[in-house]
């Protein structure tokens, strides 16, 4: 039950994160939430495929953001905006990589 309780913060946690709107100060909150989330995760095989899995999903959204981010106007208002979710999205796939990281070295005895 901790396991999906943790899972499903994790995932509320990211889509605060991937919100165009959520302030920064909301932001710092959540980060640390969601490391809290990742560390209670961390030891287990099931929790890694889980973090490595959000990690691609991360990278996924990130590529598709820069396709739309590069197929709008030059300085237009949208290109602007897409490029700044773009932005926002690369600094999560790296965060979130950087955690699947962390769990692999973790489930690996500390190497990798």
């Amino acid at each position: 039950m901790d396991q999906f309780i943790a899972r499903a913060n994790i995932d509320h946690c990211l889509d605060l994160l991937r919100a165009p709107d959520t302030p920064d100060e909301t932001i710092a909150t959540v980060t640390r939430i969601l490391i809290e989330e990742e560390r209670k995760l961390g030891h287990d095989r099931e929790q890694l495929e889980f973090a490595e899995n959000r990690a691609m999903v991360c990278r996924e959204r990130t590529e598709r953001q820069r396709r739309l981010a590069d197929s709008l106007e030059p300085g237009s208002p949208a290109r602007r905006r897409a490029e700044s979710l773009f932005i926002s999205f690369e600094w999560l796939a790296k965060f979130i990589e950087g955690a699947a990281n962390q769990m692999r070295r973790k489930a690996n005895g500390g190497q990798l």
